[in-house]
């Protein structure tokens, strides 16, 4: 008797979670694609926080300094969060364009809220209508900040646009490119699907007046992260403007993979930490359920073991199912924005995928996160 409904809540989470993946293929396909030279009316912010970037704060700035958006319609606003480096210094001595300024944080402004304090505080300190953001150890192409607002029109309140991590030929790093890829793909599937549940404040863009309007991360502002994907999911739900992502190649921003497992772990540990924060309770269940299916995966190799060889067949269709769904929706990801990824370690991916799930899912909700040297207490 157990051993059958044992089967039957694999099955079912099996078919919930398959489900799912039909949504963001679907919604990829939904993804408007159409051409634009469109440059929006309005004035431009873009908030660039940083903490000890010495490493690639020059990087960062060669590249938005060759942004090829007219010079008179936007401004830079790097703010220094407390940086104990020279990544200030470096800014300062090698800016060379009237609208990039650089700002520090105050000490006691919003001490809980981390790099999203930044973030606010630069919007603050900022005038544009439309408010970009973008990460310190981010690559970008001269046309992205065309590419990335061509389609920002006046009922667009959020714009969400792909990143990619750099390819650095080492193993880790390609196990990390590809299922990266598979994530901001997720969010794009999403976004196109009407349901915007993911993005990455590498590469967003909002209106200022969306912004206050739904009141900016006061309901997240203890938390340690949210200023992307809560913000998206809060304009969404409250306001009827649209979510959008960005499919233009040139919109693509690029950054480093992570140097170490280490790293990693931290990295989506934090990110994970915010999926219980989410306002839409019937969200939570699904990522829930979707926690459960991978959890699920692990329990069925040890009950084909040690209790039936049944178990074996609901084991070998979930992997092959999930194999089969997340590779078509990383071929269609190929062709819509990232052309040159290697599924070489497609396989790889997908177990390693299985496990720092489990781990840093876990981690995520009870355990502290740490960033930029700093401790963070959820």
């Amino acid at each position: 008797m157990l051993e059958n409904i044992l089967l039957i809540v694999f099955t079912l989470l099996l078919i919930h979670y398959i489900l799912f993946l039909s949504v963001i293929y679907k919604g990829l396909a939904k993804l408007n694609q159409g051409a634009s030279n469109h440059v929006p009316g309005g004035f431009v912010s873009v908030i660039i926080p940083f903490r000890n970037e010495s490493e690639n704060i020059l990087k960062s700035l060669k590249s938005i300094e060759a942004q090829s958006y007219p010079q008179e319609k936007f401004e830079v606003v790097y703010v220094n969060d407390s940086s104990t480096d020279d990544s200030p210094k470096i800014l300062e001595k090698n800016r060379s364009r009237e609208n990039i300024r650089i700002i520090s944080l105050p000490e006691d402004y919003s001490i809980s809220a981390h790099k999203k304090r930044a973030v606010r505080y630069g919007i603050e300190k900022s005038t544009g209508e439309i408010v970009v953001t973008t990460d310190a150890d981010c690559i970008h192409n001269e046309d992205w900040l065309k590419s990335l607002l061509k389609n920002m029109d006046d009922e667009t309140g959020f714009m969400s646009g792909p990143v990619e991590f750099i390819d650095d030929e080492k193993f880790f790093s390609k196990i990390q490119k590809i299922e990266f890829a598979g994530l901001v793909l997720t969010g794009a599937g999403l976004i196109g699907a009407g349901k915007p549940t993911i993005c990455n404040a590498a590469n967003i863009a909002y209106k200022r007046k969306v912004y206050n309007e739904v009141g900016g991360f006061k309901d997240q502002i203890n938390l340690s992260s949210g200023d992307d994907e809560l913000l998206m999911q809060k304009i969404a739900k409250d306001t009827n403007y649209d979510i959008k992502f960005s499919t233009d190649k040139k919109s693509i921003v690029r950054t480093s993979s992570n140097k170490s497992l280490g790293e990693f772990y931290q990295q989506r540990k934090r990110w994970a930490s915010k999926g219980l924060f989410y306002r839409d309770k019937s969200l939570i269940l699904k990522l829930i359920l979707i926690y459960l299916f991978y959890i699920g995966l692990i329990i069925q190799v040890y009950f084909s073991i040690f209790l039936s060889r049944y178990f074996i067949l609901t084991l070998v269709a979930s992997l092959l199912l999930k194999l089969f769904f997340e590779f078509r929706i990383v071929i269609k990801g190929k062709r819509i924005l990232f052309p040159y990824l290697s599924l070489k370690t497609f396989i790889v991916a997908e177990l390693f995928q299985v496990f720092y799930l489990i781990i840093t899912g876990f981690a995520g909700v009870f355990g502290n996160l740490r960033w930029k040297e700093r401790k963070i207490k959820r």
